[in-house]
C-alpha cells in the first residue's frame, strides 16, 4: 500500500480510499510511515486499497449526499443476471457478532478463492452508520418489491431507491426473501450507548480479575451444550475488537455464568459477586439496548437473560421472549439461510439463534403454562446437524455434546405437538383424526443415535454435558403425555384405563425422583434449562394430586396418606432436592421447595380418617396443569403461592 504520503484527499481519483472507507463512505487518512488509515486503526478492520486508480467510467454517475431520506444505492450482483430473486441489502446491527477482523479467521479459505475480501449485504459483520437497521419484507409485497428491485437494477444507478443483492436460491419455486431499510431507534432519540457501556463497566469492575475467565467458562460448557455465539469468531472479536461487541450482550453473558462460579476448580475458592446486582445491571443494559438499537447481539442477550439461573421474574422472562421472537421475525431468522450470499459461518450462525430461541419459547410455554410464540408453519430453518455445529478438528466429546442439543431441538419439535393440544381454545373437529402423541415420541426416540438413545432410555453417560438436562426433559414429556392421556380418560369415564393411567403417572414420576436422586455433583454444575426448576414443582404438586385422586379412592383412607405411594414418592423427591440444595446450593430446587415442603408434610402428618373432613369440599380443578382448588389450598396452606408472586 502507499506510504509516502502523510494524508489523501476525500475521494481523490488518483489516490483512492480503501475498500473498507468506502464501504463506511468516510474520510480516508494516512499518517506518515503507518500501515492501515485512521479510520480503519479505529473500528479495527483490515485497511486494503484497490490496486490502481479508479477509471473514469466508474466515475461517471455523481453521488449524491446521504440523508435520512434518500439513501446511495448499489447493487451487489452475485449470480448470472437470469435469476430473478433479488433483496434489498441491509446493513448489520450496531454491535455485530462477527466483526471484520473475526472473517479473516472464519471464511478465509473462501475470501482467498473469491479475491478480495468484500461484505456482502446480509452480512453480521457488514458496517454502516448505526442508524438502520434491516427489515424483512412479508411475502405479501415480496413479489412486487422483487420486480421493482429487477427494474431499478437494470436503470441508472441515480434512479434507484434500494441498494439490491440477488442471492442464490436452490430452487426454482423458492419465494424470494426480501430485506429493507428501517429507522432503528425511535425518532429524536440520540446515538448512545452510554447505559449499556456503563452498565457493563459496573459489571466487569465487580468481576475482576475474573470476567475473562467467566468468558473461557462460557464458551467451554453453556456454550457448547446450547450454542448461541461462534466460539473462534467470538474469542477473536473479544480480544482483538472488544469495544464493538454488544455491551448488553457481554453483560448479559457475565451475568449468566455466575451460575458455574462455585462448580469451576479456580473460581470455587474466592468470593463470588452478588449475582442478583449483577442481574440487575445486565438486565438495565439489556433494556437500554433493546430500546435504543436492536439487532441480533440483542435476541443473543435475550436468551442469555432467560437462560439464566435462578428464575426470578416469569412474567418478564415472557416479556423477553416475546421481544426476542418479534424482532428474529423482522430479521428474517426464521428464515433458511443456506442459500443467501453471506459466508457460511454466518449462515450457521443465524441459524443457531434460531434453535436457541425456539427451545427457550416451547419449554417456557410448558413452564409457564402460556402458548407458545412460534408455529411450525412459520418457519422454514433446516434442523441442526454435526455439520453446522462443529468443525472437522472437535474432539469426540465435542461431538457427543452437539449430538446432545440435536437430540434436544428433535424433543422440542415433539412437545410442539402436545402444546398445539394443551393450548387448543375451540374444541377439535371431531371428523378430524386426533394426532398420536406416543407415536411421535417413541419416533423420535428410535431416530436418536446410540449414544444418545442410551442417555434417553437407560439413563447412563449422564457425565456428558447437556445428557442431563436431555433426561429430565425427555421424562417431563412423557410425563406431559401421560397427563394428556389421564384427562382423556377421565372425560370418557373409563374406569379401568384411568387405574392404568395413573400407574404409568407414577413411574414417569418414579423415573424423574430416582434422575434427581442419583444426580453427582458434576451433573449438578452441568448445563440445565432454568425451566428445570417448573419440572419439578409440576412433578411434585402431580404427586399429590394422585395421591389424593387415586389412592384415597382406592383403599388408602384406613392407613391415611402416609402410606399413599404417591405421597411418599412426592417426599422423596423434595428431600433429595433439599440434600442438593444444602450440599451444592443447587438453585433448580428453590422453586418446588418452597411451594411443595409444606403441602406434603402436613399430608404426611393427617391422621388415618381425617383426610375426608380436611378433603371432602376438595374439588381437583385445573386437572391439565396438576394443580389444586385456590379455595382449599388457600384456607388450608395460606402461604404456599407467596414464591410464585415472587417470582
Amino acid at each position: 500500500m502507499p506510504m509516502g504520503y502523510s494524508e489523501r484527499p476525500y475521494r481523490s481519483h488518483s489516490r483512492p480510499a480503501c475498500t473498507a472507507c468506502r464501504r463506511r463512505k468516510s474520510r480516508c487518512r494516512i499518517e506518515a510511515q503507518a500501515t492501515a488509515c485512521l479510520m480503519c486503526g479505529v473500528h479495527g478492520t483490515e485497511c486494503r486499497f484497490p490496486h490502481g486508480p479508479i477509471t473514469s467510467s466508474s466515475m461517471a454517475a455523481p453521488r449524491r449526499p446521504r440523508t435520512t431520506s434518500s439513501r446511495p444505492i448499489e447493487e451487489t450482483a452475485t449470480t448470472p443476471a437470469t435469476i430473478v430473486h433479488a433483496a434489498p441489502v441491509p446493513p448489520a446491527p450496531p454491535y455485530p457478532l462477527l466483526s471484520p477482523g473475526a472473517q479473516s479467521t472464519t471464511v478465509s479459505s473462501q475470501r482467498e478463492e473469491d479475491g478480495p475480501a468484500q461484505t456482502t449485504p446480509l452480512s453480521l459483520h457488514h458496517a454502516d452508520d448505526g442508524d438502520d437497521n434491516p427489515h424483512i419484507v412479508g411475502p405479501v409485497v415480496s413479489n412486487d418489491s422483487t420486480v421493482l428491485a429487477d427494474y431499478l437494477s437494470s436503470i441508472h444507478a441515480e434512479a434507484r431507491g434500494m441498494r439490491i443483492t440477488r442471492p442464490v436460491m436452490d430452487t426454482v419455486n423458492s419465494e424470494p426473501v426480501i430485506f429493507t431499510h428501517v429507522q432503528k431507534r425511535p425518532l429524536g432519540v440520540t446515538v448512545s450507548h452510554d447505559v449499556a457501556f456503563l452498565k457493563l463497566q459496573m459489571i466487569e469492575k465487580l468481576l475482576e480479575p475474573w470476567a475473562d475467565h467467566l468468558i473461557d467458562i462460557y464458551l467451554v460448557k453453556p456454550n457448547a451444550c446450547f450454542p448461541l455465539v461462534d466460539e473462534a469468531s467470538f474469542r477473536t472479536q473479544y480480544l482483538r475488537a472488544k469495544h464493538r461487541v454488544s455491551p448488553a450482550l457481554l453483560a448479559s453473558l457475565y451475568a449468566h455464568t455466575l451460575t458455574f462460579w462455585s462448580h469451576d476448580p479456580r473460581l470455587s475458592s474466592q468470593r463470588c459477586p452478588d449475582g442478583r446486582f449483577i442481574w440487575n445491571l445486565a438486565n438495565e443494559a439489556l433494556y437500554s439496548e433493546l430500546y435504543t438499537s436492536p439487532g441480533i447481539s440483542t435476541i443473543t442477550a435475550i436468551l442469555l437473560n432467560i437462560g439464566g439461573r435462578p428464575t426470578t421474574s416469569m412474567i418478564g422472562n415472557g416479556v423477553q421472549l416475546g421481544a426476542a421472537v418479534s424482532l428474529s421475525h423482522s430479521l428474517g431468522l426464521n428464515r433458511n439461510p443456506l442459500s443467501w450470499d453471506i459466508p457460511q459461518a454466518e449462515r450457521h450462525l443465524r441459524m443457531k439463534i434460531w434453535w436457541c430461541l425456539l427451545v427457550h419459547d416451547r419449554w417456557s410455554s410448558l413452564a409457564y403454562g402460556t402458548p407458545p410464540h412460534i408455529r411450525d408453519s412459520q418457519y422454514d430453518v433446516p434442523p441442526p446437524t454435526e455439520a453446522c455445529l462443529c468443525s472437522p478438528t472437535d474432539p469426540p466429546e465435542r461431538r457427543k455434546t452437539a449430538r446432545i442439543f440435536i437430540a434436544l431441538v428433535g424433543l422440542t419439535e415433539v412437545l410442539a405437538h402436545y402444546l398445539e393440544h394443551i393450548y387448543r381454545a375451540k374444541p377439535a373437529d371431531p371428523d378430524q383424526p386426533g394426532r398420536n402423541f406416543e407415536l411421535a415420541l417413541n419416533a423420535w426416540v428410535e431416530a436418536l443415535p446410540d449414544d444418545v438413545r442410551r442417555i434417553i432410555v437407560r439413563g447412563t453417560q449422564l457425565d456428558t454435558p447437556g445428557a442431563s438436562n436431555l433426561r429430565l426433559a425427555y421424562l417431563s414429556v412423557r410425563l406431559l403425555l401421560h397427563r394428556i392421556g389421564l384427562n382423556s380418560d377421565k372425560r370418557r369415564e373409563v374406569g379401568e384405563s384411568l387405574s392404568n393411567r395413573y400407574m404409568e403417572i407414577r413411574r414417569s414420576a418414579e423415573e424423574i425422583v430416582l434422575l434427581v436422586q442419583e444426580l453427582s455433583s458434576v451433573q449438578l454444575g452441568d448445563f440445565w434449562l432454568p425451566v428445570a426448576a417448573i419440572t419439578f414443582s409440576h412433578t411434585a404438586a402431580f404427586l399429590t394430586r394422585c395421591a389424593l385422586e387415586a389412592d384415597i379412592g382406592g383403599g388408602a383412607e384406613e392407613s391415611g396418606l402416609a402410606q399413599s405411594p404417591s405421597l411418599r414418592m412426592a417426599s422423596e423427591l423434595l428431600a433429595a432436592l433439599q440434600h442438593h440444595r444444602e450440599r451444592s446450593g443447587w438453585d433448580l430446587a428453590d422453586i418446588c421447595l418452597a411451594q411443595h415442603t409444606d403441602v406434603v408434610e402436613r399430608l404426611l402428618t393427617t391422621p388415618p380418617g381425617g383426610e375426608q373432613q380436611q378433603l371432602a369440599d376438595v374439588q381437583l380443578q385445573g386437572q391439565q396443569y396438576g394443580m389444586y382448588s385456590g379455595a382449599f389450598v388457600d384456607a388450608l396452606f395460606p402461604s404456599i403461592w407467596d414464591t410464585l408472586q415472587s417470582i
